[in-house]
């Protein structure tokens, strides 16, 4: 990713599952970053939002990521 391209969160997940979120961007062509909560990767916590990752993506990417994410994570739509 370029420096110029502002990133947004488009989701939010626990540190596995936020991988694979990950992967599956990456394998459509859209670069991710993950962003942990420091005390989450050091202490291990998961309460009160502690254990998640936010998923960011270069927001002129992001309508096509959620829509990426809406068909993989909720098939039913």
């Amino acid at each position: 990713m370029s420096i110029g391209n502002k990133l947004i969160v488009i989701a939010t997940a626990r540190h596995m599952e936020a991988q694979v979120i990950k992967g599956r961007l990456e394998s459509e062509g859209i670069p991710a970053l993950l962003s942990y909560e420091s005390a989450s990767l050091v202490y291990g916590l998961t309460i009160n939002g502690l254990g998640e990752a936010k998923i960011m993506v270069p927001s002129h990417l992001a309508e096509e990521a959620k829509n990426i994410l809406k068909v993989r994570f909720n098939p039913t739509n």
